[in-house]
Parts: C-alpha cells; sequence; structure tokens
C-alpha cells in the first residue's frame, strides 16, 4: 500500500482549482492553470482530492487531456504571459526597497 504524501502547496492549488470548478466556460487562464496542475501533481503519490477535481473541470468545460494540451500551447504562442502573483491577489509591494523609499537622504 502507497502511502499519500502531502503537497506543500496544496492550499493554493485548492483556491485555484476552486475558481476553475466554478468557471462554466473557462478563459485563458483557467486553462493554463488547468494544464499546469495537472503537470504538477501528475504522478505525485497525494492531493487526489485536487487530481479528482482537476479532471472534473476538464469534463465540465468537455475537453480531454490532449485538448486542453493543444488550446494552452496555442494560448502560449498567442503571446499570452500570466499576471504576476502580486497583482493577480492584489497585493501590496512589500520588501526592503519598498520599506525603505521614502527614507532618502
Amino acid at each position: 500500500m502507497s502511502e499519500q504524501q502531502s503537497h506543500p502547496l496544496h492550499a493554493l492549488d485548492r483556491q485555484v482549482v476552486d475558481r476553475l470548478l466554478a468557471a462554466a466556460t473557462p478563459a485563458d487562464d483557467h486553462l493554463v492553470d488547468a494544464a499546469r496542475l495537472l503537470m504538477r501533481y501528475e504522478g505525485f503519490p497525494g492531493a487526489s482530492d485536487l487530481q479528482a477535481d482537476l479532471h472534473k473541470a476538464l469534463r465540465l468545460w468537455g475537453l480531454s487531456r490532449e485538448q486542453l494540451q493543444e488550446r494552452t500551447r496555442a494560448i502560449w504562442a498567442a503571446g499570452y504571459r500570466p499576471a504576476p502573483l502580486a497583482a493577480a491577489a492584489g497585493a501590496e509591494p512589500v520588501g526592503s526597497g519598498f520599506d525603505t523609499a521614502d527614507q532618502d537622504g
């Protein structure tokens, strides 16, 4: 019997997968996220909930894994670039450069 492992990105990926399941008609970013997560968890001995829900999203969208790959290759070839994570999450910039920017002198 194989022991199930916990993936360190499970909590973040769960949020993404829930967003994918809520998309009746997938946008480019939905398709790209689905493809990247399918690759991340392929062969991973755990996160079976995420893996099952990713396949469920494909079924809801009427896509096979091969069709998803074809569409995402076309999306990337057309110049798609994902938004930076901080911008996508609405996060404020932080870090030493930001914190000291107003302290000239």
